[in-house]
C-alpha cells in the first residue's frame, strides 16, 4: 500500500512538506511501540534520509529504539559523519552493521530460479541474509528511508536492496554483486527489473514478508544552480512505491546523450569518496556514455585506498581492473577471490573492458599503485588547475578548444549514449 506519493521532474519538496508528508503517512499506519530505522550511510548524504530519520525520532520519541545505517561493505560511520547527517539525534540510538559477522540467514533462493532469471546456468544459490537486529529486535515497525537512483548492482537503488544488501551478510552481498556482474552492468543499470532485483524480491516475498517494513523513498534532481532538490517522495509498505520512485528517477536521473563522450571529467567529493570501492561510481555511471578509444579522468582528492576494508583492498591490489575475462579466469583457481565474489564483481565493474582509458588523479595514491591495478595516473594538482570544478558546468564544456563532458557527482545519476541503452532511447537526448 502507498501512504503518500508526490513526484515530478519540476517538483520541489521542501523540508516542511517532507516532515508533514511523513507524519501524515505515519498517522495512517497507527501507533507503534518499538521502531527501528535503517537509513543509508554518509555516502548517500543527499538522499534526505538523515532528515527523514530526524523527523521519525521527533514523531516517535522514546519508541524509536534503534538506528542502524545500512553500510553494506562500507566502513562504519564516524562520529563526525553521524553528527553531520543525523544532527541532534542521541548517539546511543546508533548501531553498527557488521556485515561479516552479525547476520542471520532467513532462507535461500534456489539456484534454478536464479538461472532462469539470468537465462543461463548459474552455479550458486543465494542466501537471504539480514542483520540479526531486524529479526531479534522485537520491532513493530522498521522504516527504510533512502534515495532511488540508477545503480550498478541492482539497476535502481533502494527498497529491498537496503534490507538484503545494505543490512545484509557477507555471502549474500558477495553473490548478489556477482550475479549483477556476470549478467552485465549494461543490462542492469537504470532498469527496475533484472536478475538481482528478482532475487531480492523473491527473498522478500518468501522469507521476510512478516518484517514490518515501511519504505520512505526519495528521488533527487538538481536545480539550475546545480543544487540538490527533492523531486519525489513515495512512502509505502510494498513494491508499488519503489516502482513509482524508479519511474521518476529514470526520467530525471538518466541523461541520454546523442553523441558518445570522447573525454569525460568526473569529480569526487573528498568528504564522501575516500576509496576506489566507492569512487569507481565515476566509471560505473559514465561508462555507457564514453566512446571507444575515449578517456575518463577522475579527479579524486579524497582517494587514499582501493578497498573499504583491508581484505578487499588486498584483493584489488592483487588482481586489478583488467576486465571480465581476466577475472573469470582468475576465479577458476584463486580461492581468496572466490571467497569474496563482491570484490570480483567490483573488479569487473571498474574496468572499461579495454574500450576506453581510465585515468585517476588521486589525492593520496601513488602512480605505481594506480598503474599496478590497470588505471592511468595523473597528478591531482595540475589536473585541478586545468579542470577546475568551480569553473566547470555539468555537461558539455569547451576549454582551450578542447571539448569534454563534466560530471560533478557521479553518484546522483547515469549517463548513457542513446545507442547503448535501448530502454531509455525514448527519452529526449541531450
Amino acid at each position: 500500500m502507498i501512504y503518500y506519493q508526490r513526484g515530478g521532474a519540476d517538483e520541489a519538496i521542501d523540508d516542511e512538506e517532507l516532515r508533514m508528508a511523513l507524519n501524515g503517512a505515519l498517522g495512517k499506519i497507527g501507533r507503534r511501540q518499538r521502531v527501528c530505522v535503517i537509513p543509508p550511510d554518509f555516502t548517500r548524504f543527499h538522499s534526505r534520509a538523515g532528515r527523514i530519520t530526524k523527523y521519525l525520532w521527533e514523531y516517535y520519541g522514546a519508541a524509536l529504539v534503534d538506528i542502524m545505517p545500512a553500510l553494506g561493505t562500507h566502513r562504519p560511520m564516524s562520529e563526525a559523519e553521524i553528527r553531520t547527517m543525523f544532527p541532534n539525534l542521541p548517539p546511543e540510538l546508533f548501531r553498527e552493521h557488521k556485515w561479516r559477522s552479525d547476520t542471520v540467514t532467513l532462507g535461500r533462493v534456489p539456484r534454478a530460479f536464479i538461472s532462469e532469471l539470468m537465462e543461463e546456468d548459474f552455479e550458486y544459490d543465494w542466501p537471504a541474509q539480514v542483520n540479526r537486529l531486524l529479526c531479534k529486535g522485537r520491532h513493530d515497525l522498521i522504516v527504510s528511508p533512502g534515495q532511488v537512483v540508477p545503480h550498478e548492482v541492482v539497476g535502481m537503488a533502494n527498497h529491498a536492496k537496503n534490507i538484503f544488501i545494505g543490512a545484509g551478510g557477507s555471502e549474500g552481498i558477495h553473490k548478489s554483486h556477482f550475479i549483477g556482474a556476470v549478467h552485465g552492468m549494461e543490462r542492469i543499470m537504470g532498469r527496475i527489473d533484472n536478475p538481482v532485483r528478482g532475487v531480492i524480491d523473491y527473498a522478500m516475498r518468501n522469507f521476510a514478508a512478516e518484517l514490518p517494513i515501511l519504505y520512505a523513498l526519495t528521488v533527487l534532481g538538481s536545480d539550475e544552480e546545480g543544487k540538490s532538490v527533492l523531486r519525489g517522495l513515495f512512502i509505502g509498505d510494498g513494491r508499488e512505491c519503489f516502482e513509482k520512485a524508479s519511474a521518476l528517477s529514470a526520467e530525471i536521473n538518466i541523461t541520454v546523450l546523442k553523441k558518445p563522450i570522447k573525454k569525460c571529467i568526473a569529480y569526487l567529493d573528498p568528504k564522501k569518496f575516500r576509496s576506489a570501492w566507492l569512487g569507481n561510481k565515476a566509471i560505473y555511471r559514465a561508462r555507457m556514455a564514453i566512446a571507444d578509444g575515449g578517456e575518463l579522468i577522475i579527479l579524486a582528492p579524497g582517494i587514499k585506498e582501493f578497498g573499504e576494508d583491508r581484505e578487499i583492498d588486498f584483493l584489488i591490489r592483487e588482481f586489478g581492473y583488467f576486465g571480465t575475462g581476466k577475472i573469470l579466469q582468475e576465479l577458476r583457481h584463486a580461492e581468496n577471490l572466490r571467497a569474496n565474489l563482491s570484490a570480483a564483481a567490483h573488479l569487473i565493474h571498474g574496468s572499461s573492458e579495454g574500450r576506453f582509458k581510465i585515468t585517476y588523479a588521486p589525492g593520496f595514491l601513488r602512480r605505481d599503485e594506480c598503474e599496478s591495478v590497470g588505471f592511468g595516473y595523473a597528478e591531482l594538482g595540475p589536473m585541478l588547475e586545468k579542470y577546475n570544478p568551480s569553473k566547470l558546468s555539468p555537461g558539455w564544456n569547451m576549454l582551450n578548444d578542447e571539448e569534454f563532458y563534466y560530471v560533478d557527482n557521479p553518484a546522483l545519476g547515469l549517463w548513457v549514449h542513446e545507442d547503448r541503452m535501448e530502454d531509455v532511447k525514448q527519452k529526449r537526448a541531450s
